[in-house]
């Protein structure tokens, strides 16, 4: 049977842990060369699609205009731009945040596909698009090859 959604406010969603025996999922090919990078080296590498000039991040195996398998990687670098934002003012439950949060799709050079990353050492007042920021990073001691090893980007100066 198929349970129908009446009200957008029934929705609800799952906290804590799912029991998933015998299931095991890998970051694939471009994940993992993009986790190992963020952890060992500390480096956020994109994946370059030579046909159509641009760069995925995080990278992926085959580029969503032409198809084409995507073999080379390269540091798009730690900064970038913000080309958009939002700020979350409560969090999953409905409880207020203090401080809020801000969100951001970050652009880490021309031709890089954005980044959704959250914004930390600012103002939400002060955000804007065109917003030069840089990544700040967990110490290498306690980078875990995830996507929080990155802990936030802040403005650049």
């Amino acid at each position: 049977m198929i349970e129908r959604i009446e009200k957008a406010t029934d929705i609800r969603h799952w906290l804590g842990d799912m029991e998933a025996d015998h299931y095991y999922y890998s970051a694939g090919i471009a994940g993992e060369k993009f986790f190992v990078a963020l952890r060992d080296d500390g480096k956020i590498l994109g994946a370059h699609c030579a046909a159509c000039h641009r760069t995925y991040v995080p990278p992926r195996i085959y580029c969503e205009l032409c198809f084409a398998e995507l073999t080379e990687y390269k540091d798009v670098g730690k900064r970038g731009c913000v080309v958009a934002f939002t700020v979350a003012h409560y969090n999953k439950s409905g409880e207020r945040l203090d401080p809020p949060e801000i969100f951001a799709l970050i652009s880490l050079g021309p031709g890089t596909t954005p980044l959704l990353h959250k914004l930390g050492e600012v103002e939400p007042g002060r955000v804007c698009v065109g917003l030069e920021v840089e990544a700040v990073l967990k110490p290498k001691k306690d980078r875990e090859g995830k996507i929080t090893d990155i802990l936030y980007f802040k403005p650049a100066h």
